[in-house]
């Protein structure tokens, strides 16, 4: 496809972010977009019809970056329906979403335009991820290097086993979107799982050795209520994707452990 390139050369990211009363972290989510040394952004933001005051925080930078933010605020059919209505109306080159909770890391969107790039074969890309709390100091710093150590052996197969994938730190070329198509809307938890594996399917992702984003842990996110659902569905997935038994008995297993001590931190109250 034609590149939507500024007048300096450098191809239009668009990112898509699904919300509903997200008031207590949107904006912290939309400053860390708008300010990104990076002068060709789209940011498209899909509110499920908010009760809080987030529709009235994404109105205000709307109307201060009329040419960056576009929004539309009404009743979706979830996190999942929301993220497809906002690929089907951005134009980027490059793609990516963001929850409202979440915040990209100062120089990120550089990085990912360096790296495409020089790397113009790729067609996705993973940076690594931080974990914050509420109030945006770095938890979970065991779990964070856990992923990172499987991050730097990425292979299909060990994808199979387990999601070491941030979200949050994951850009792809519209060109693979066209190929694998729009997200799962079947997939409640697990629907970004489910596209690294489809993408996986087809192209072998770069990977840039830095915190590109910070993974924000409230008790009203999916991965504190939903945990052991959302490891179960993981499973599931994976049999969409091998028939190995070897790779699904090994996923089976990772789940215990994993689930195991997700109990245990939620016990002592670190979850």
């Amino acid at each position: 496809m034609v590149e939507k390139v500024n007048a300096r050369g450098l191809p239009l990211i668009s990112i898509i972010m699904p919300c509903f009363n997200g008031e207590l972290h949107i904006q912290q989510a939309i400053e860390s977009i708008i300010s990104q040394d990076y002068s060709n952004i789209e940011l498209f933001i899909k509110d499920g019809g908010s009760t809080d005051k987030t529709v009235k925080i994404i109105k205000e930078y709307a109307e201060k970056y009329p040419d960056i933010i576009k929004w539309v605020s009404q009743k979706d059919e979830g996190q999942t329906d929301a993220i497809n209505f906002g690929l089907k109306k951005t134009t980027g080159e490059i793609i990516a979403y963001l929850n409202a909770d979440d915040i990209y890391n100062p120089g990120a969107f550089k990085s990912i335009n360096n790296y495409f790039r020089d790397n113009r074969s790729k067609m996705w890309v993973i940076g690594k991820c931080e974990i914050i709390d509420g109030n945006g100091k770095v938890i979970r710093e065991l779990i964070t290097t856990y992923k990172n150590f499987w991050l730097n052996k990425y292979s299909y197969q060990t994808l199979l086993v387990l999601n070491y994938v941030s979200q949050m730190s994951v850009f792809w070329r519209r060109d693979a979107m066209q190929k694998v198509g729009l997200f799962d809307p079947k997939q409640y938890y697990v629907m970004d799982y489910d596209y690294w594996l489809r993408l996986g399917k087809y192209y072998t992702p770069g990977l840039i050795p830095q915190n590109l984003a910070r993974f924000r842990v409230v008790n009203s996110s999916k991965s504190s209520t939903g945990f052991i659902t959302q490891f179960n569905d993981e499973y599931k997935v994976a049999k969409k994707y091998t028939k190995n038994k070897f790779l699904l008995n090994l996923h089976l297993l990772h789940i215990k452990m994993v689930t195991s001590v997700y109990q245990l931190m939620k016990f002592v109250g670190n979850l």
